[in-house]
């Protein structure tokens, strides 16, 4: 057996009715060409031969005298983690997203491992889809995506010898280095630890604290505090429906912008977002006056691993007071920036200590509500890492990799994305009665890098760069 990690144990603690803490991901493919009608189908019976799973699909969830334990279950049973489903006629993008949204609202039953898989035939242009979902107790969206990665292969004859997705056997790699520590502690180990360092470890935290609170205190438009966010229409109670949209985008436009304004991919993604959550707000009648903040995961593995959670996370306003789009950009950048340098002055435990410190108030607020006027974060928006070349499952090409993630109360919406060799996928969820007509988002998503696009110095004004259009549970819109 084997214990959970706090971080862990909390997702599985603050899972509620309205609020199922499950990741997920819709990845769409290309069949092999020549692919007789049935292939979705004898693929499926593939699929569903086998027999056994693997770490982290065989860990089964188990309590003793109150603690939460991983087991390693022996019973597989395959009709219960595996379903084989066809889309309603005329099977558009507009039937499949609405069946994943219905999907993604059910809970996972917790006699079993904590995941499902549904292989979708019936798309109109002849591609099939898979939807898997697992629970947040079990890997975090980094490891999520990297097990999913793990049962694919560049090259497409290869990757018809590769086992199921839960029978695939998973393997640690080589440390690398990423621009924040790792959290690995991430426990009463790490306060633990922090106590055996000593005085010398413990004075980091508090300069930085100190920073921070001077920073803000002056009025520093790069810092935002742990209780800086106004409270907006997304800081409501969920309900337990949801709303699921997707969209892609090209990689070479967003690096174009980022290029152009000495920024990351990230930053400018983050200005899109801003832009289109103003605009949300403006039809709504309830943009704030002070910008929205959201909370950025910074994923800090070290290694290769696909199970748990490690991850810090940044605050950073989206400049949505702004109307002007170079100027909302460049505010974003400020304040990546100086997150970035706030993580890196701090090792694992020190950074572990800090961000509870930093953002206790808010916290406090966020799950009681007792403060109605400031919260700690309006929406989460989350960029994860894929796939850096052209990759193939059981023989089909790979096409779409959209990212499924959670809501919970008082942040009734969350954007993640993931990078891809030649794109980058929208994934974005929300509460479909707290976030009415989510799908108008992606409209102006693209309305922002189009924006954006425009301030350009080789910009040229008639030009019109138009995603492919794509059908949502709520009509046509650009992917």
């Amino acid at each position: 057996m084997k214990p959970l990690s706090l971080i862990d144990s909390a997702f599985l603690m603050l899972e509620q009715r309205q609020q199922p803490l499950h990741v997920g991901a819709l990845c769409l493919f290309a069949p092999p060409e020549g692919a007789p009608e049935d292939f979705a189908y004898q693929l499926a019976e593939r699929l569903r031969s086998s027999g056994q799973a693997v770490p982290p699909f065989n860990r089964r969830l188990i309590t003793r005298a109150g603690v939460n334990f991983w087991e390693e279950a022996e019973d597989f049973d395959i009709a219960q983690h595996f379903v084989h489903l066809a889309l309603p006629k005329p099977g558009r993008m507009r039937e499949l997203l609405a069946m994943i949204s219905r999907v993604h609202a059910a809970h996972l039953d917790r006699a079993y491992p904590l995941w499902r898989m549904y292989l979708i035939e019936g798309l109109e242009d002849g591609r099939i889809a898979l939807y898997s979902k697992i629970h947040h107790a079990l890997v975090d969206g980094v490891a999520g995506i990297r097990l999913l990665m793990k049962t694919m292969d560049a090259d497409p004859e290869r990757s018809l010898a590769i086992p199921a997705p839960w029978e695939a056997y998973t393997k640690r790699g080589g440390k690398r280095s990423l621009p924040v520590p790792s959290p690995a502690l991430r426990s009463v180990d790490a306060l633990r630890s922090l106590a055996r360092e000593g005085v010398a470890n413990v004075a980091p935290i508090f300069r930085r604290l100190a920073e921070t609170r001077r920073d803000y205190r002056d009025g520093n438009p790069d810092c935002v505090g742990g209780l800086q966010a106004p409270v907006s229409m997304f800081n409501q109670r969920i309900t337990g429906s949801r709303r699921f949209a997707a969209q892609s985008y090209s990689t070479a436009r967003i690096k174009a912008i980022a290029t152009a304004f000495d920024a990351t991919s990230n930053d400018v993604v983050l200005a899109m977002c801003g832009s289109a959550l103003r605009k949300y707000l403006l039809e709504n009648e309830a943009l704030p006056a002070d910008p929205l903040v959201a909370a950025v995961p910074v994923s800090t593995r070290k290694d290769d691993g696909t199970s748990g959670n490690e991850v810090a996370f940044a605050l950073t306003h989206l400049g949505t007071h702004l109307a002007d789009p170079a100027k909302r950009l460049r505010a974003i950048k400020g304040c990546m920036d100086y997150n970035k340098r706030a993580l890196r002055s701090l090792s694992a435990t020190q950074l572990l200590t800090y961000e509870g410190m930093l953002f206790a108030p808010g916290a406090v607020s966020l799950f009681t509500g007792l403060q109605r006027q400031r919260t700690i974060v309006n929406v989460v928006i989350s960029h994860v890492p894929g796939p850096r070349e052209d990759l193939y499952w059981q023989g089909c090409r790979l096409e779409g990799l959209y990212p499924v993630s959670v809501v919970i109360h008082r942040i009734a919406l969350n954007i993640t994305l993931i990078s891809r060799n030649e794109s980058i996928d929208f994934g974005l969820i929300g509460c479909r009665k707290t976030v009415p007509h989510l799908q108008r988002l992606l409209e102006y998503l693209e309305e922002a890098i189009e924006e954006l696009e425009a301030t350009l110095p080789d910009a040229k004004p008639a030009r019109k760069r138009r995603a492919r259009t794509v059908e949502t549970a709520e009509g046509s819109l650009a992917e």
